[in-house]
């Protein structure tokens, strides 16, 4: 953070490093290996006194000594030169921390440099012996020069007890400089052969020529047992996080480490073929390109080793944007451009903003991505951001996923460099917010003879919104399928439940779309039930009509699982159909009562702010394909698998055929986090530290703002938020993983590493949940249903199902849905489509929005005066 940057767009992300290391590393293994080959080479001769050989080897020093001083000589100096400049910080580090190893290296290669013109200047004019003894100097001096610089590059991967010591030797003999000593030495032998095709195959004498290429494949395939034990060795020593980098947790090195597998037995194949005699004319093309397959070869351990270190420079102690370990919050509380003195802008304001979110990105993301150009580009990879998006993946860098760095600055540098990405790279605008114009709703409120009237149906959604996903051809998390309840109650003195001799049945709203256009889904639905179903009902085999079921346990007719969908038949939303409930005598057919009652549904899910894409219906909600596939691209890239190709082969993607789910009842693969524990606890990492429930209403149709907006109940319009009732994300994420960590989930504890909990003081404090079992209690604020106490019901978990107060009855059997309506609708609600949409019962039976029962109106079902409480303390209090 104390040198200038060097701006490169199209050729940042250290293409440039790669580009030169890569060569001049290939040349300088070579350098070491051939120094062996060309003194082996030679004694080969003297021992068959052949003079083709000895013709041969000085042939051969010549091209060696052109390849390794000339083009080795370049490189190596250019990769001083690009380092510099690119990654000062890093080279300044290893400088000043092995100043008398580097110093020793050079002594080393000038020797070298000496030794080997020595070699090729005398070669038939020294005597035999002291020309071999030079041949030695020379090969000593190359593999001490890689004895040197293997240790400091080591130290960048592993630098052992240095953090702690900072000493020299800590950091030299580093806990990989052994194993990669033996590793780099085989792969410089393996070298020697390969650049010894090339020179062999063009010799004329053809039985030297065919004597040689025998000789340079055993050079080739010798070292190659020696070089998979090593390998073993390397990884073995490493720490653990540089390990998974390797073998696939960062998604990036595994074609890497792929193709550093198959070339391995693409060289050991190769060598075998070679040494079978041939023309020249097809050994030639073949030494050539095993020539460039070795380049390749040295490429991909390179990247492998380079990127293992992610997110580091060095080990530990240096990320790769030159932030120090340890100063991030720091940083994150004084400013990064304020911490750094080489950008124009100190401080971010509306003005800059642009420009200051262009200096933060060339501190902190530029030496790992380029702009357009062929290694990271930014661009590809932010495609699908908005500034909601790239804000969350700014927060959540470093944590879930380690080989990035995580952002240092602050609050208003995240905004600024998410500005300069989404608006500065891609061009896109923010977006300007408009209210949704919501389509008018006719509201019908049914008779009843509050006089004459013998029976009170009430009827309820058992939630306050079902959401449902409608990516039906790609995926599906929340399959449809609402419930609706009803209990039929007998006016008298003493009122009754009546379950026995009446059928309660369901009618759908005219003009809603029937689920038979959304058959995909039921296609794999049948995994759940094990059975098929027809096209048009839900995995629980319900239509959009039919017969209510007794529940003789809590005297309720239910109809679980009506796959009712907030579209209409005119390509129109309406996330609030009104169904008809009927009761009927079982015996005559007689209408003994009717009501009517909302089926919240909505496809108001937030993933497009992240996944791109735009609504699917209307523009107002559903999942695009495109968003659709980009949560399944990533799904794929971040975890091995192939769901997006099979969505596009015809196989819809069930999460919870993976991921148990107590919503379906779904076991899925138990080793894995529950889907609410996975999804909440991943998206808390890249969403943490938002205002009040604004996390909530990105992703849950529950925002004052939103085409829904669920929450519309008296907890809603009394300034109540998710928060109140469930936590912030990071607290609501924290019990249901905390759970899973109980259950012996490792990878709860991964997403819960970085979310600090914003409730409570620590995550000992939170108390674990089951999703949808274990849920806030009422009467954790209602202290005996007495008024509010209280605005915070976090971590007071009834232990569900009985208990919840979806399930709750009181002692006669009357539901508290019933009379209170549903879950973030309680009465009296106020919905945004029609303000008494959602209290058409306490409407139609007491001419008032609020409770059944409420405000004095024990009449509803008592045709007598009620002088005591009975279905619960306080109810005559009119609470």
């Amino acid at each position: 953070m104390n040198f200038p940057v060097w701006e490169l767009h199209w050729a940042g992300g250290g293409l440039l490093i790669a580009l030169i290391s890569v060569f001049h590393v290939y040349i300088a293994h070579f350098a070491v290996g051939g120094g062996l080959f060309l003194v082996l080479t030679e004694l080969l001769a003297y021992r068959r006194n052949s003079p083709e050989i000895l013709a041969y080897a000085k042939r051969h020093t010549k091209f060696f000594l052109l390849v390794t001083m000339v083009l080795g000589g370049i490189t190596g100096v250019g990769i001083w030169f690009i380092i510099s400049l690119v990654a000062p910080a890093a080279t300044t580090s290893l400088i000043h921390t092995f100043v008398f190893g580097w110093a020793i290296e050079w002594v080393f290669f000038l020797a070298e440099i000496v030794s080997l013109f020595i070699y090729y200047y005398t070669f038939g004019r020294m005597g035999r012996r002291n020309h071999l003894i030079m041949g030695w100097l020379y090969f000593f001096f190359g593999w001490m020069s890689l004895f040197m610089i293997n240790g400091i590059i080591g130290f960048m991967l592993t630098p052992g007890d240095w953090p702690v010591t900072r000493g020299f030797w800590d950091g030299f003999f580093n806990p990989t400089f052994w194993p990669a000593l033996v590793f780099r030495t085989c792969i410089a032998l393996m070298f020697a052969g390969l650049y010894g095709f090339v020179t062999a195959t063009w010799e004329k004498h053809a039985p030297t020529r065919e004597a040689m290429v025998r000789y340079c494949a055993l050079w080739l395939l010798l070292p190659f047992g020696v070089l998979l034990l090593s390998g073993w060795w390397y990884l073995q020593v490493l720490p653990e996080g540089p390990r998974a980098m390797i073998l696939g947790a960062n998604p990036e090195i595994v074609p890497f480490l792929n193709g550093f597998i198959q070339i391995s037995a693409v060289l050991f194949a190769g060598g075998l073929i070679m040494a079978v005699k041939m023309p020249a004319a097809i050994k030639r093309p073949m030494a050539v390109t095993l020539l460039v397959i070795g380049l390749l070869y040295m490429g991909c351990f390179e990247w492998m080793r380079e990127a293992g270190r992610r997110p580091y420079l060095v080990y530990g102690h240096m990320y790769s944007n030159a932030i120090l370990a340890g100063t991030e919050e720091a940083i994150s509380e004084q400013g990064f451009l304020a911490t750094s003195g080489w950008n124009r802008n100190q401080e971010v304001t509306a003005e800059n903003a642009l420009d200051a979110g262009r200096e933060i990105f060339r501190g902190q993301c530029a030496a790992c991505h380029s702009i357009g150009g062929p290694l990271n580009d930014i661009k590809p990879l932010t495609a699908m951001f908005d500034q909601f998006g790239m804000e969350s993946m700014i927060r959540g860098m470093g944590k879930v996923h380690a080989y990035m760095p995580r952002f240092a600055g602050t609050a208003l540098e995240r905004g600024a460099l998410a500005s300069y990405v989404v608006e500065g790279l891609h061009g896109r605008k923010p977006a300007t917010a408009e209210a949704p114009a919501r389509p008018e709703t006719a509201l019908e409120i049914p008779p009843f003879d509050a006089e004459n009237g013998e029976y009170v149906l009430l009827a309820w959604c058992s939630l306050g919104e079902k959401c449902i996903s409608d990516s039906d051809a790609h995926l599906s998390f929340l399959p449809p399928g609402s419930t609706l309840a009803a209990q039929l109650v007998r006016r008298d003195p003493r009122p009754e439940i009546v379950t026995q001799g009446v059928k309660i049945s369901f009618i759908p709203p005219a003009g809603f779309e029937n689920p038979s256009k959304h058959v995909e889904f039921w296609k794999y639905a049948p995994s759940l039930v094990g059975k098929d179903l027809p096209e048009n009902v839900s995995a629980k085999g319900l239509g959009l009509s039919g017969e209510m079921t007794l529940n003789e346990k809590n005297l309720t007719f239910v109809a679980d699982g009506i796959p009712v969908l907030p579209y209409t038949d005119d390509g129109g939303v309406n996330p609030y159909p009104v169904f008809t409930i009927e009761a009927r005598d079982a015996a005559s057919g007689e209408l003994l009562a009717t009501t009517r009652v909302v089926a919240p549904v909505s496809t108001e899910i937030g993933c497009r702010n992240c996944h791109g894409g735009a609504w699917r219906k209307d523009e107002t909600m559903g999942i695009s394909a495109l968003t659709a596939s980009d949560v399944l691209a990533r799904h794929d890239r971040r975890h091995k698998t192939g769901l997006l190709a099979q969505a596009e082969a015809g196989k819809p993607v069930l999460c919870q055929s993976c991921h148990p789910d107590p919503l379906l009842n779904a076991t899925g693969k138990p080793e894995l986090l529950n889907l609410p524990a996975s999804i909440h606890g991943f998206h808390a990492n890249y969403m943490n530290g938002m205002e009040d429930a604004q996390a909530c209403h990105a992703c849950h149709p529950t925002g004052p703002d939103s085409f829904t907006r669920c929450a519309r109940g008296l907890h809603a319009e009394a300034g109540l938020t998710c928060v109140n009732c469930h936590g912030t994300l990071e607290d609501h994420s924290l019990s249901l993983l905390k759970a899973e960590k109980e259950a012996g989930k490792a990878k709860a504890d991964r997403l819960m590493r970085h979310v600090k909990p914003r409730l409570v003081a620590t995550v000992d404090e939170i108390a674990p949940r089951q999703p949808w079992k274990d849920e806030p209690d009422c009467l954790t604020c209602h202290v005996d249903f007495e008024a509010p106490q209280g605005d915070s019901a976090f971590n007071q978990w009834v232990r569900g199902p009985e208990g919840l107060y979806r399930t709750r009855s009181d002692d006669a059997g009357l539901m508290c849905e019933a009379c209170h309506g549903p879950t973030h609708a309680e009465y009296p609600a106020v919905n945004p489509f029609h303000p008494d949409l959602d209290a058409i019962q306490p409407l139609q039976y007491q001419g008032a929005p609020g409770p059944i029962g409420s405000g004095g109106n024990c009449a509803v079902c008592h045709t007598e005066e009620m002088l005591d409480e009975f279905h619960h303390p306080n109810i005559l209090g009119g609470n």
